[in-house]
């Protein structure tokens, strides 16, 4: 399916490029779903080289699509690429069917947009956006092409990013359909300012496994020079071709523009591209130039109609021409009578040399025939944008709102936020008598619907930034119930970027401006923000009364949905929290009213707190059917992506790897990464946690790759356990302490509170901590001793504050309970030396499901009963530890285990092992003849530290050489000889 005439110079110089992108094409014939963003140059050839692709594409049976990006200045018009792709594959027949079955083609395409704001609706679109490719893939092979994605609007970008990180690309599971589809985006890389928002989005998706990046350089001067002889049929004097090569500098449209103004200029070679591309449009005739300057004001692309109104030419002089700038390939014939420049470049040259009182004159005409052809909505960011730069200010607001209602409509967030900043930015330079008089259209609950717009696209801290210009905005006589909105809503802005103490001063101010009777869902609903702001900052007295209080107004609005929010809240709050009793049964009435009030997402808020209760309860086992169930009502309710069930989605995960049900939750999670997409931490979490305990060595780096791009709190979370806990196992003690502070610090709010994750990380960081106390124990370096056994002093009273209650005096369930009792054994190790019982008391308290943990307590546990001189106790110890080890695959702690079985005698038999793991490790690497310092670079250790271990080798063996120290292992049997060649 061609989208263009194909340029009919040669692709000469992109031999490489050409053959990995057909590459990508039989992989994605083949059912893996591939993308590739090119990047280059204006210029450099990125247009050519993708329409050979699609050439060859097209001719194996592939369909190919392009959607093209257009700069429109501030503003872009929503999801404008993929409604382009999906207005093309609506004129096959063969894809009839697949469209009509996906209600997310008709609302692209700006004919089935729900009127009613709905949070989760472009989450659902995304979704419906993602199965419609799929299914139109299993149709025919599929490639989509995206042009110029500098100029993508935010819609387009977010929705490229959940088909590239969550929707479309997959590693297909056996019995799966198959995806035939591949997506090539191109892109000016010399556009990409420091600022540029796509270059967040591009760092994004080079991390994923199925996008990779492609620039294209500019050419060899030999290329070129090939290319400037292959240009012409008539060979040029090589003096003419070395000035066109040394002009070039490589960049192939430079030298074909060379080339075709070579000998037009009287005077010589332009000096520069403008005047190049200029060169070629005064070549033409005064009215085929005319038609380029009115084209150019349209953008890239011009309908026919539009152009032969705008330019006010008879048929027939249009036509002609069309015709001679088509011929000189200034312009070439798109899809549905379109005309668009045959290179962005060449459109700007032309736009930027119209007069000004031209180009505004021109702007004008547009924006007068866009109105008059009465498609309202679907034209008015166009409208707007012609309308401005015609500098017709009234109209240009009027454009701009009518613009930002479609986006709404259409889900698109970001597009209505810009549209509603641009109302606002021309709304004083616009006279009263023209501005719209409608109900709400002024600039303070302008400024409030922008926020909440900037809320929806993400954008929490410049929601904050509008919700305070709305309530600066605000008059001392205001209504007192818009001016109770604008708090509340700032307060819930606040606490979406943990601005606590501001969030609960502002909810504060809301209730004191409306009062509670006569009843009303604005007192509700503030009421119920500021009961939120008062949990956080721990003010649960305050959250009770007043949630009491709003439950009752709630009760006598017949407010369903605000009943059942207060209920959920008070679950949390009260009688003993969400775990206990009356939690329960509060949280099953909010269930309730909320699915009979049609509220799926209170619903969904109700689902998850009744599936963490049971976690927290000491019950993972319990949670799976709850969860299952849960999942699937979202499903059928169409909100698997919204926040709640993407919480359960991470808890249902959490709960198989807690019950050792390891591969499962990596089946799992790749399934919800493709036929259930979720949003980064939420579904790698889990199987993040899997691969360090495995010995996954790209772990960390992932987990780091969470931390820095992490938005979201779970990001931060998962990011921190994970690097915590892989520095831990490296013996590291110094960066597990680190990487805890650095976690602690990312989840930190202002309200001094520590994260309930504390304990765990402050456990995981006792065991390098405990091992590297015994190591300097009786070594004689008391001072270095004292810092260590500081450190773990530090750390059991962070885990203690974390678990042993919050302000309520409410203490972590059975997991944080188990994780403070691993603390408290690591720093008894660190203070004072193993403790049996401590260890003991530790096991047991893992056994509410945690097997992983509890196998790790137990490899302590056994290493305390060794050196009391319990040796059989902890071989069988340390047997059943190797059990589950040895059943999760967990590598790293079976390798522990296997070497203190070896090295614990049977009772009576010769001493247990003096070395500490990091010691054995550092031993083994001896053995084969490793210096200090490969086994740091082995060890992911300095070599100072290697050489303080080998020193210690030395010590506690007797020995007065490294190869002494070798020779006495093998003599107690510490380390077994390896086989020849080993290494």
């Amino acid at each position: 399916m061609s989208q263009s005439a194909f340029i009919t110079s040669p692709l000469i110089g992109r031999t490489g490029e050409l053959a990995r992108l057909t590459g990508v094409l039989e992989r994605a014939r083949g059912g893996e779903a591939r993308a590739v963003l090119v990047a280059g140059d204006a210029g450099v050839g990125k247009t050519r080289l993708l329409d050979e692709v699609a050439g060859q594409a097209a001719r194996a049976g592939t369909t190919v699509v392009t959607g093209r990006c257009v700069d429109l200045g501030e503003v872009g018009l929503p999801y404008l690429p993929f409604t382009e792709i999906l207005g093309v594959l609506a004129a096959d027949e063969r894809f009839s069917a697949v469209l009509a079955a996906h209600p997310a083609a008709e609302r692209l395409l700006g004919a089935g947009a729900d009127p009613a704001r709905d949070p989760d609706g472009r989450l659902r679109l995304f979704e419906g956006v993602a199965g419609l490719f799929a299914d139109l893939a299993a149709v025919a092979p599929l490639l989509l092409v995206l042009e110029d994605l500098h100029w993508a609007d935010q819609s387009s970008r977010d929705l490229l990013r959940f088909l590239l990180s969550r929707g479309v690309p997959h590693r297909p599971d056996p019995g799966a359909p198959e995806r035939r589809l591949a997506l090539l985006a191109s892109y000016r890389a010399d556009d990409l300012h420091r600022r540029h928002p796509l270059r967040p989005l591009l760092a994004e998706l080079v991390r994923l496994p199925a996008v990779e990046r492609l620039e294209l350089r500019p050419l060899p001067d030999a290329e070129v020079a090939r290319l400037v002889r292959a240009l012409r049929e008539r060979p040029l004097p090589e003096a003419t071709v070395r000035g066109i090569v040394a002009r070039a500098e490589g960049n192939a449209f430079y030298a074909e523009e060379l080339v075709a103004a070579a000998g037009a200029a009287a005077d010589g070679m332009p000096s520069g591209l403008a005047d190049l591309l200029l060169i070629r449009v005064e070549q033409l005739s005064e009215t085929a130039q005319q038609v380029l300057r009115t084209a150019a004001v349209a953008g890239r692309s011009v309908g026919h109609e539009l152009l032969r109104e705008a330019a006010g030419l008879p048929e027939e002089e249009l036509e002609s021409a069309l015709r001679e700038a088509v011929g000189r390939q200034l312009l070439v014939l798109g899809d549905g009578g379109t005309y668009a420049f045959r290179h962005a470049l060449l459109r700007e040259a032309v736009y930027t040399d119209l007069l000004p009182g031209e180009r505004s004159r021109l702007h004008g005409s547009y924006a007068r025939l866009l109105a008059a052809r009465g498609r309202g909505a679907q034209t008015a960011a166009e409208r707007a944008h012609h309308y401005r730069e015609s500098h017709d200010l009234p109209e240009a607001l009027t454009a701009s709102l009518d613009a930002a209602d479609h986006a709404q409509r259409l889900g698109a967030p970001a597009e209505e936020l810009r549209h509603l900043e641009t109302v606002l930015d021309l709304w004083p330079s616009v006279p009263p008598d023209a501005r719209p008089a409608l109900a709400g259209i002024d600039p303070v609950t302008l400024t409030l619907r922008a926020s909440a717009a900037a809320a929806h696209a993400g954008d929490a801290h410049r929601a904050v930034s509008l919700t305070r210009a709305a309530l600066a905005g605000v008059g001392q006589d205001a209504d007192s119930a818009l001016a109770a909105r604008i708090r509340y809503t700032l307060a819930g802005n606040l606490l979406s970027v943990d601005q606590l103490e501001a969030a609960f001063r502002y909810s504060s101010e809301a209730l004191a401006l409306i009062p509670a009777e006569p009843p009303s869902r604005t007192w509700v609903w503030a009421a119920a923000t500021h009961v939120m702001a008062s949990s956080h900052l721990g003010e649960d007295e305050t959250a009770l009364s007043i949630a009491h209080r709003a439950l009752g107004v709630a009760e006598r609005l017949g407010a369903a949905d605000a009943q059942a929010d207060l209920l959920i809240s008070l679950a949390n709050l009260q009688d003993g929290g969400r775990t206990s009793p009356a939690g329960q049964e509060r949280l099953g009435r909010a269930r309730e009213l909320a699915r009979s009030a049609g509220h799926g997402p209170v619903e969904m808020r109700a689902l998850f707190n009744q599936a963490v209760s049971a976690f927290e309860a000491g019950d993972p086992e319990a949670c799976l059917p709850l969860l299952a169930e849960a999942l699937e009502r979202a499903r059928r309710t169409g909100l698997l992506s919204s926040i709640y069930p993407l919480g359960m989605r991470y808890l249902q995960l959490l709960v198989m790897y807690t019950l050792g049900r390891w591969d499962a939750c990596l089946s799992t999670a790749a399934e919800a990464e493709t036929a259930l997409p979720a949003t980064g931490a939420f579904a790698t979490g889990p199987a993040l946690y899997v691969a360090v305990a495995r010995g996954d060595g790209t772990a960390a780096e992932r987990a780091q790759a969470l931390m820095d791009g992490a938005s979201d709190w779970m990001g931060r979370l998962v990011g921190g356990i994970v690097l915590t806990d892989a520095a831990a196992l490296l013996g590291d003690p110094e960066a597990a302490v680190e990487r805890m502070r650095e976690a602690l610090t990312a989840l930190g709010d202002d309200s001094g509170r520590r994260p309930d994750v504390t304990v765990r990380l402050a456990a995981l960081c006792l065991a390098p901590v405990a091992d590297r106390a015994a190591e300097l124990r009786g070594g004689g370096d008391e001072r270095e001793l004292r810092r260590w056994t500081d450190t773990a002093t530090w750390l059991v009273e962070q885990a203690r504050g974390s678990a042993e209650g919050d302000e309520a005096g409410r203490p972590q369930g059975p997991e944080g309970q188990a994780w403070l009792a691993r603390a408290e054994a690591e720093w008894t190790t660190a203070v004072s030396g193993p403790d049996p019982a401590a260890w003991e008391k530790a096991v047991a308290a893992f056994d509410y499901g945690d097997a992983y943990e509890q196998a790790r307590c137990r490899l302590r546990c056994a290493r305390a009963l060794a050196a009391a001189g319990r040796h059989g106790e902890a071989v069988e110890c340390a047997r059943q530890a190797r059990e589950t080890a040895a059943a999760l695959g967990a590598v790293p702690l079976l390798e522990r285990l296997d070497e203190l079985i070896r090295a614990t005698p049977s009772p009576g038999g010769c001493p247990v092992s003096p070395l500490t793991a990091r010691e054995r490790d550092v031993l083994r690497l001896l053995a084969r003849g490793r210096s200090n310092r490969q086994i740091g670079e082995e060890l992911f250790i300095t070599g100072k530290t290697a050489s303080v271990h080998v020193s210690n080798i030395l010590a506690k063996l007797g020995a007065a050489s490294r190869t002494e120290a070798v020779a006495i292992a093998y003599r107690r049997g510490l380390i077994a000889p390896e086989p020849a060649g080993s290494g």
